[in-house]
């Protein structure tokens, strides 16, 4: 009797093993995993795909907190991946032997390879990119062109973004710095930072809310509430379809340039399934169908050729090549950055 039970638990623990063996735990930002594709990756692959949504600043936060455990798959943008890495250790080494490349769009997939390396080993393959810049009303505010229309009081109460570190890039660029060029010099760059700071104060008079998830950014933009946002292109595309007075404009100092990746998180029990997730999802017809959904441009090589017609308008229509020439594509940014911009934030939040 007692060599059956011993029998039946290890059965137990075996069928337990395999269940989890099953499933894909992945952390990623709204929108980056269809669920057509999810369905379609389920059935072909018998794995389930369970997914938590998130941004940077949470996906750092969760994986901290675990040292690398709880999820398979991340997809942290490349900017905030080596200096974390370095303090933090909470990623694998990539294995490229496991991704296809031909996926890829080289200069892209090198790009990040390069962006996220740390003691010789890269940590990331991109997935999507896309840019941050103005989200306008112009039947409201036509003369809009600059960042310094996010501090401007001719907009008071119909401003809004989100008070997260790219509004302090936003503006920095708008006094007439480049913060890119400051990342090696922590003293200059927390004078610079020092003088966003006292601005954005100023300026809180004129900002309706400090968004915090884009629906309710498109509602303030719908709601004609909010005339002039700092947002995603994608944000601008989607409210141009309903109003056509309402678009994502570059602003003439350049818009922010962001590429998300995916990232094997260190603890990661499915290793497999998430190469095949990677793989799978930078198909050319699967990253197509992502871009017609959520309107993002991605690192798969042929994926405008699966892409509808009215997204490719909007590339055309926001992305002239003298706009794409001028984007400030976003560095790596070094940890001891993020902790002064982090006082930042808090001093701009807690100020009157």
């Amino acid at each position: 009797m007692k060599k059956i039970l011993v029998l039946v638990l290890m059965a137990m623990f075996a069928f337990a093993g395999a269940a989890h063996a099953e499933t894909l735990k992945l952390l990623t930002w709204k929108g980056y995993a269809p669920q057509k594709l999810i369905d379609t990756f389920e059935k072909e692959t018998g794995i389930k795909v369970e997914v938590t949504f998130s941004n940077n600043e949470e996906m750092i936060a969760k994986l901290r907190a675990t040292r690398g455990a709880g999820f398979d798959l991340a997809q942290p943008s490349q900017d905030r991946i080596s200096s974390v890495q370095e303090k933090y250790k909470i990623y694998k080494a990539l294995d490229y032997s496991k991704i296809k490349s031909d996926l890829f769009i080289p200069s892209m997939l090198a790009a990040v390879k390069k962006n996220t390396v740390v003691k010789g080993k890269s940590y990331a393959v991109p997935f999507c990119w896309g840019t941050s810049g103005l989200i306008v009303n112009s039947d409201k505010a036509p003369e809009v062109d600059s960042w310094k229309d996010l501090l401007n009081s001719k907009y008071a109460g119909r401003v809004s973004y989100r008070l997260k570190r790219p509004i302090l890039i936003a503006t920095a660029f708008a006094l007439g710095y480049d913060p890119f060029a400051l990342y090696s010099d922590i003293p200059a760059y927390k004078a610079m930072l020092d003088k966003v700071a006292d601005a954005l104060i100023k300026a809180k008079p004129v900002v309706k809310n400090y968004w915090a998830n884009g629906d309710s950014l498109l509602e303030s933009m719908r709601s004609e509430e909010v005339f002039v946002a700092m947002a995603w292109d994608a944000g601008g595309w989607k409210l141009h379809g309903d109003n056509k007075a309402i678009d994502f404009k570059a602003p003439k100092e350049g818009a922010l340039g962001w590429i998300d990746t995916f990232a094997i998180p260190a603890k990661a029990k499915n290793v497999d399934a998430a190469y095949k997730w990677i793989n799978f999802i930078m198909k050319p017809e699967n990253a197509g169908y992502f871009s017609s959904q959520e309107k993002y441009a991605t690192a798969s090589k042929d994926a405008l050729k699966f892409t509808a017609t009215s997204v490719a308008a909007n590339f055309a229509r926001s992305f002239p090549q003298e706009t794409i020439d001028n984007i400030k594509w976003y560095p790596p940014v070094p940890a001891i950055l993020e902790r002064l911009e982090g006082k930042i934030l808090d001093k701009v939040k807690a100020a009157n």
